[in-house]
């Protein structure tokens, strides 16, 4: 299909492995080629055929960022008049720069985020784990120290997780060793941790948490999708078998199966429209086998990386977005049931390193039945240089994996 010919343009934020998943999913979905604006050139987008991109240095800037969305929807629209450009966020950044620009953007633009208040309540630990707990939902035992305060652990049980209550502020304070998760053993390494984290100039909360014990198969996600008027009309759920394993990589997944558990569903529909919540969401949860409860991690206020296996089960969430943003059209609740494995690794590191009985004995069926998929690798987009670009990915995998530094144990 011809872009002049498209019923509309996807306008996609960011270029990383979760922008070609979106390009990916709209593609797929509706024929239509993309375009993807984002501050680094990376092979997921770079060589995809399906996409046009665009980089701008300093794109993360608020100025600057208004300014470049606002020209390239001037420039969309010059070439194709009145052709809806729906725009998607695929990192927390710029979703709130999304949101914080939504009355401009909005001229432009047709897209479906939350309110700036729950933005930042969802952004912000702290306040997010008190909301949650306000609705009934079990997070793990948790304590904020803010940064340049005195501290005194009263999380007593070790191993502890120790991460940023502002991811965003987190990660704009680079400095050596930095981690996206910390999972340390003793007092001491906590509080070297904290002076880590305070020397890098950071400034608001950490988190300290319990570390709820179980490999990586006892993490699931949850993707949502609550339409502009804030009414649930997707959950879908799935166990993650596999998690990246170096540990500035850790709780970004690479593999999953998907599950139905409808009563956890349920709990997180109810939780997301009770809050008035609107757009994408994906939850992170943590089985606790000590008291055999799904307790919850965080919210991302966007899909996740991993979030193209909803469209595994028939339920793509972009498929939702475009029926609400440009149709105006509402759809029933859908729990989605199904029976799909997603991977962003070769199988042969699946067959290897997911260990668990159960969910090793799922893996090996779902594979053997061709019931399984990987989002990076799909036939309408094939090139050279894309092929190589996997290739040297997945010989990455092997040697990642076989030097694994983050083992997690029942």
């Amino acid at each position: 299909m011809r872009q002049h010919e498209q019923p509309f343009i996807p306008v996609v934020v960011g270029t990383d492995i979760n922008a070609y998943s979106t390009v990916r999913s709209f593609h797929e979905q509706f024929g239509v080629r993309s375009q993807v604006i984002g501050k680094f050139r990376m092979g997921f987008t770079a060589y995809s055929g399906i996409c046009d991109v665009q980089l701008v240095e300093d794109l993360n800037d608020d100025d600057v960022f208004l300014t470049e969305l606002t020209a390239l929807a001037e420039r969309l629209e010059a070439r194709h008049p009145g052709v809806p450009r729906v725009l998607v966020g695929c990192h927390d950044a710029y979703v709130r720069l999304i949101v914080t620009h939504a009355a401009a953007l909005d001229e432009l633009y047709r897209f479906n985020t939350p309110s700036p208040e729950l933005l930042e309540t969802f952004q912000t630990k702290e306040q997010f784990y008190a909301l949650a707990a306000q609705h009934g939902l079990e997070i793990p035992a948790t304590q904020f120290h803010q940064v340049g305060e005195p501290f005194e652990v009263e999380v007593d049980r070790y191993p502890v997780i120790v991460k940023p209550s502002n991811v965003i502020e987190f990660w704009a304070k680079p400095y050596p060793g930095q981690k996206k998760i910390y999972r340390l053993n003793s007092e001491a390494e906590v509080r070297d941790t904290i002076a880590a984290v305070e020397a890098s100039g950071y400034s608001d909360s950490l988190i300290i948490q319990e570390y709820i014990p179980g490999d990586d198969t006892n993490i699931w996600d949850a993707i949502l999708y609550l339409n502009t008027e804030g009414r649930c009309e997707l959950v879908t759920l799935a166990q993650v078998v596999l998690q990246e394993h170096e540990d500035q990589y850790i709780g970004a997944y690479t593999a999953m199966i998907s599950r139905y558990e409808p009563e956890l569903m349920r709990r997180l529909q109810a939780f997301h429209e009770a809050v008035g919540y609107t757009g994408i969401a994906n939850a992170d949860l943590k089985y606790d086998p000590r008291d055999g409860v799904h307790k919850l991690l965080e919210v991302n206020v966007r899909q996740g990386r991993s979030s193209w296996f909803a469209a595994q089960l028939g339920h793509d969430v972009f498929g939702y977005l475009v029926d609400d943003v440009v149709h105006q059209r509402r759809r029933q609740l859908t729990l989605a049931q199904g029976d799909a494995l997603f991977t962003v690794v070769p199988p042969a590191i699946l067959r290897k390193y997911v260990t668990e009985p159960e969910a090793q004995a799922d893996v090996r069926r779902l594979l053997k039945a061709g019931r399984w998929g990987n989002p990076l690798r799909y036939r309408a987009d094939r090139s050279w240089k894309r092929t190589a670009f996997l290739a040297r990915r997945d010989l990455r995998y092997r040697k990642i994996y076989a030097n694994s530094t983050w083992r997690e144990t029942a």
